[in-house]
């Protein structure tokens, strides 16, 4: 019996997917560590307003656009191959889930190493190694369940790994400055370029939630507004932890990676770093179960399209494509084994082209399918759809020249990506195809 589609009772709303969207490109403040000890106050919070319009609202408006016209599963992969043809759709999808591979071995590990400060004795030897598979296993058993089960935990996750900071917030401004005007100095030599490298990784991917429209409820009105509800939050949930903290005194030596619950420890007491330290788990766990949700249908288009096996078609009852997603679970828990630090300019560069494409399709469709309905449409006519990507696109090809010698062990994380943007052009190539 062949599997059914989800009913509208096991779609995800608007709530639960901005709150699946949250946690794809944010999960909290945890990352801007490193933007305030670049920058200093007053230049991180500038760039985290500033780089939005540029980087963020022009990637939520194509998505809003695209997602509401074409709300089918797969996303950003149905779109660049509906505009571009095959080739480049299948670069699209594979771009992506190279990138996951670096990406999503990040988390688990993250979450080990959380654990590790509270319970040392419980991630030594290989423990931390099946903590972190028992991690992915979690979060496939979640997805099985549906993107609705996804999408209601994404809420209550939301809210767990927020409360911590609402605390903090709230300590810093009731409070006594503790370090006088020391946090007031500014840099003598800020590092805005690593700054807005920075916060560009903490304010991307926003098209991830487009691969599961064929799952949410009233997707043509849905997605633009998550786009919006989403980056409001995003932004809030970064300035004003980092505004209290500058108007608790914090001097901006104490910030590193990590230091949020240092942070917390010395405004509020131990306990709240402790707290903060357990909301860091749930971030984590979070951010890797909405990314799951995403990424797992990348294969099933593939299949249905005919460019990957049949067998990662199959869905359960639900539609939740189960062989796609065990597949991407095993390809996770096999990067668990990799000892390598994640460098933002290789997830930014591959990121980043897939990205350029998704900008090429929105101008593309204009012009070859201009009676297609677009419930939300990106003002300016084609000049501003084909315009819309300008500013991304600079920042990218920026960070890519500011960091073209970042290493990845004795090879560039340039080079790296550049090799696996050529595999995946053979890939094509070798790679039977089927009439879908």
């Amino acid at each position: 019996m062949p599997a059914m589609a989800p009913n509208s009772r096991g779609k995800l709303t608007l709530l639960q997917l901005a709150a699946a969207t949250y946690l794809m490109v944010s999960g909290g403040p945890y990352g801007t560590e490193e933007l305030v000890q670049d920058c200093g106050y007053a230049l991180a919070l500038a760039i985290l307003v500033i780089l939005p319009l540029i980087w963020s609202l022009p990637v939520g408006l194509m998505v809003g656009e695209l997602a509401a016209a074409i709300p089918d599963e797969g996303g950003f992969y149905v779109w660049v191959r509906r505009a571009l043809g095959p080739f480049w759709g299948f670069q699209e999808a594979w771009l992506s889930l190279m990138a996951s591979v670096f990406d999503m071995a990040v988390y688990p590990t993250l979450f080990v190493a959380y654990l590790g400060r509270v319970a040392p004795s419980a991630t030594e030897g290989g423990r931390g190694f099946l903590i972190g598979v028992a991690f992915v296993l979690a979060c496939v058993v979640w997805n099985l369940f549906g993107a609705r089960a996804v999408g209601e935990g994404s809420v209550v996750l939301g809210v767990l790994l927020m409360s911590p900071f609402v605390v903090v917030v709230g300590a810093a401004l009731t409070g006594h400055t503790t370090h006088g005007g020391a946090a007031a100095q500014p840099l003598a030599h800020p590092d805005w370029l690593a700054g807005i490298l920075v916060a560009m990784w903490n304010y991307m991917g926003w098209d991830n939630a487009s691969t599961v429209a064929g799952e949410v409820e009233n997707p043509q009105k849905t997605y633009p507004r998550v786009m919006v509800l989403a980056l409001a939050v995003t932004m809030l949930s970064y300035l004003i932890p980092i505004a209290a903290a500058w108007r608790a005194g914090v001097p901006v030596a104490d910030w590193a990676t990590g230091s949020w619950v240092a942070i917390a420890s010395e405004l509020a007491g131990p306990s709240l770093g402790i707290a903060l330290l357990g909301a860091a788990m749930v971030s984590s766990f979070g951010m890797f179960n909405s990314l799951t949700l995403s990424l797992s249908r990348l294969p099933l288009a593939m299949a249905e399209e005919g460019y990957a096996p049949r067998v990662f078609a199959r869905k359960l009852a639900n539609g939740v494509p189960w062989v796609a997603l065990l597949a991407c679970g095993a390809a996770w828990i096999a990067a668990l084994q990799l000892s390598f630090d994640r460098l933002l300019m290789l997830d930014i560069l591959l990121y980043g082209v897939s990205l350029i494409l998704e900008f090429i399709a929105l101008a593309v469709l204009r012009v070859r399918e201009p009676k297609l309905n677009r419930p939300f449409l990106v003002p300016g006519g084609l000049a501003g759809a084909a315009l819309l990507g300008a500013g991304p696109a600079a920042l990218l090809v920026i960070a890519a020249i500011v960091n073209r010698h970042e290493q990845m062990g004795r090879v560039s994380a340039l080079t790296v990506g550049l090799m696996i943007m050529g595999a995946g052009v053979g890939s094509y190539f070798l790679t039977p195809r089927r009439r879908p």
